[in-house]
């Protein structure tokens, strides 16, 4: 089983990092003259996938010409959530629901991705692919996170997520899904939120955990941060 297609979340409104955002979205901000959104797709080509999926929804214009004069522009599909925000589930599931592959790799640019990560998604898939799973998030535990007032998303114990009352590891923003999570969901516009926390009443959310430095632009503080270390 190969990983041929990579979902890249475009579509929010980035609002904790205005005033940048009001007149770009969030992916296109540059870290070291290099986007974020580049960096990931710079990551994903990097690994062998050679199939991106964007979503769109606010600013989508501007994306959509970036696309346009990008060295990577046949390899990327443009989808447009549409009349509304569909939420990172929703969104995926826009993404996913006429592709004819069954699994995917799916990232957040609002982590600064680099090549320092390319052993350790190859080592995730593999993971993923030997174990027969249909979901798995990259987790790093809190002491590795830039931003030291990030709270931890999940407890991880013998590869398995739940939430406990200390969570100690953070969603990274790259997951690998499958196309099944989405049979039972009704709604159009939904969280990924409400896959995980059905995953884990089943005692089925998987993590793999990273130990990279964990950069994340959470807002117009950490940015301000991240510019003068990197």
């Amino acid at each position: 089983m190969k990983m041929n297609t990579a979902l890249i979340l475009c579509a929010g409104y980035g609002k904790r990092l205005r005033p940048i955002t009001l007149s770009k979205p969030k992916p296109l901000i540059d870290i070291k003259n290099k986007s974020l959104l580049l960096r990931a797709i710079e990551l994903v080509n990097t690994i062998g996938i050679k199939k991106v999926k964007i979503n769109t929804y606010y600013k989508s214009d501007i994306l959509e010409t970036f696309v346009e004069n990008s060295q990577y522009r046949d390899i990327i599909e443009i989808i447009n959530d549409g009349n509304e925000i569909l939420d990172t589930g929703g969104g995926i599931m826009n993404m996913i629901k006429d592709c004819d592959d069954e699994n995917f790799l799916v990232m957040n640019p609002d982590t600064i991705w680099d090549n320092s990560y390319k052993q350790i998604i190859n080592e995730m898939i593999n993971h993923y692919q030997d174990y027969r799973l249909d979901n798995l998030l990259l987790v790093v535990n809190k002491v590795h996170s830039f931003d030291k007032t990030l709270k931890g998303d999940f407890a991880l114990k013998n590869s398995k997520l739940t939430k406990e009352n200390n969570n100690q590891y953070i969603y990274t923003g790259l997951q690998i899904i499958n196309k099944n999570l989405f049979n039972d969901i009704k709604e159009k516009k939904f969280s990924m939120n409400t896959i995980w926390e059905n995953e884990i009443k089943k005692n089925n959310l998987n993590g793999f955990e990273s130990k990279n430095q964990f950069l994340h632009l959470t807002d117009l503080r950490i940015y301000e941060q991240i510019i003068k270390k990197l």
